[in-house]
């Protein structure tokens, strides 16, 4: 990691072999960096495009099953799909099996934007990856998708945005630390 003291000074060396932490860390923040370049014109971020993804692939049933599924607090879920909604990217409709519940679904402009979107994502992933071969990026992502539902079915409540708020700010990136505030969606 970079001296916090020195920030100009170049970061450290790699560690040893085996330094998983370092390692996820690392390829986290260049992600991050990436997503947030690619992810700037939704409503907050990659936290606006993670949930618009789980709206348009998981079609979960209401607005609390989405916020389940996503990790986020029911409070903030409101604000994020409020965001959504105004940009005309997503919409709340009455629930066919009980009216007082809504349903958040992505409208035609939702989908078309999450599409595209999905696209400069995978771009900026193999960029982020590039130092790997096509066959072993396509291992890597496997094998972290796996871990993450792995991590996520014995942990549900687990907010992934967290992660990437808490290694940010232990390098000074983000909220907590001395580099700004960050964006709000991550």
């Amino acid at each position: 990691m970079a001296d916090p003291e020195h920030p100009d000074a170049a970061p450290d060396a790699a560690p040893a072999d085996g330094d998983l932490g370092w390692a996820l860390a690392l390829v986290l923040r260049r992600w991050h960096e990436a997503a947030e370049f690619v992810l700037s014109h939704l409503p907050l971020g990659a936290r606006g495009y993670h949930v618009l993804h789980a709206v348009v692939h998981e079609e979960p049933p209401n607005q609390a099953a989405l916020a389940a599924h996503s990790g986020i607090d029911r409070t903030v879920m409101t604000y994020v799909i409020d965001a959504l909604e105004s940009e005309g990217l997503v919409e709340r409709v009455p629930d066919p099996a009980d009216r007082r519940a809504r349903r958040v679904v992505a409208t035609a402009r939702g989908r078309a934007e999450l599409a595209a979107t999905e696209s400069r994502v995978r771009r900026a992933e193999e960029a982020v990856l590039s130092g790997l071969s096509e066959d072993e990026r396509a291992v890597f992502a496997d094998l972290a998708q796996r871990a993450a539902r792995l991590i996520r079915t014995e942990s549900p409540s687990t907010d992934p945005c967290a992660a990437v708020r808490q290694v940010l700010a232990a390098d000074g990136l983000g909220p907590g630390g001395t580099g700004g505030d960050g964006p709000a969606g991550a």
